[in-house]
């Protein structure tokens, strides 16, 4: 059975439903100080250190407003095999090697297309999104992905192969809530940037600038409850055999 450890900040009832949910905290900002004559103003200034890659064709649709959550599965790499969202918050970093227009849905190729058009330079990235993690989703069951097939740009078959690559580790379902960097930030690509690695330490914190949400808070809170209806319904509607 696929269970749901549901957390919240004011409610830590436990409900077992369909995968481990996991609330998370908002990271630290860097705060200074300056003074104008008698006032004295301490502002906030965000910034981050850490990036996730994804395909560059899912941060556009991530951009977009089209999708609002990735799934991920652990990498070949020791070091990646048991992928966990570690961050709350991070940049995310396009990546161009594994993206195939045989594992996205037909409505999204044309954004396909776009983003190889957007790969001029390898020696370096340009991050224009940054993203809160609000709700974290692991899931072993088939059904249960595939009820989740209109909400993102993979082909049905590129996901469930994902969730049975390394059969005993879940995949891991994450609600994003994405910021247009109002200034992208372009950044040197170093040699222990690449590989196949999900996190990338970008070595110091990187001033954000100013940024403005993809989606407006109330329909990004409407959407992702309709993802999680759909999780919930899936769960509910399983034959007892099927359940076990």
């Amino acid at each position: 059975m696929v269970k749901l450890r549901a957390k919240t900040l004011a409610n830590l009832e436990h409900r077992q439903v369909i995968a481990t949910h996991i609330c998370v905290a908002q990271c630290c900002n860097i705060c200074f100080t300056i003074y104008l004559g008698n006032l004295r103003l301490t502002l906030k200034m965000r910034t981050s250190s850490i990036a996730l890659k994804e395909w560059a064709v899912a941060v556009d649709t991530l951009g977009a407003g089209q999708q609002i959550i990735i799934l991920r599965k652990g990498g070949i790499h020791r070091e990646d095999k048991d992928f966990k969202i570690i961050h709350p918050e991070f940049l995310l970093f396009p990546t161009y090697e594994h993206q195939k227009v045989d594992l996205i849905k037909p409505h999204f190729r044309p954004a396909l297309e776009t983003s190889f058009n957007q790969n001029v330079n390898s020696k370096v990235v340009t991050m224009s999104k940054w993203c809160k993690v609000t709700d974290v989703f692991e899931l072993r069951d088939s059904q249960t992905l595939q009820n989740l097939s209109r909400f993102h740009l993979w082909t049905d078959g590129y996901a469930q192969k994902r969730l049975h690559w390394r059969p005993k580790n879940p995949l891991t379902v994450a609600f994003l809530r994405v910021f247009e960097l109002l200034k992208p930030l372009v950044v040197p690509v170093l040699d222990r940037y690449n590989g196949c690695k999900s996190w990338v330490d970008l070595g110091k914190d990187l001033s954000l600038g100013d940024m403005t949400p993809i989606l407006p808070g109330d329909e990004y809170e409407q959407r992702a409850l309709v993802i999680k209806e759909s999780l919930i319904r899936s769960e509910l509607t399983k034959t007892p055999d099927k359940a076990r």
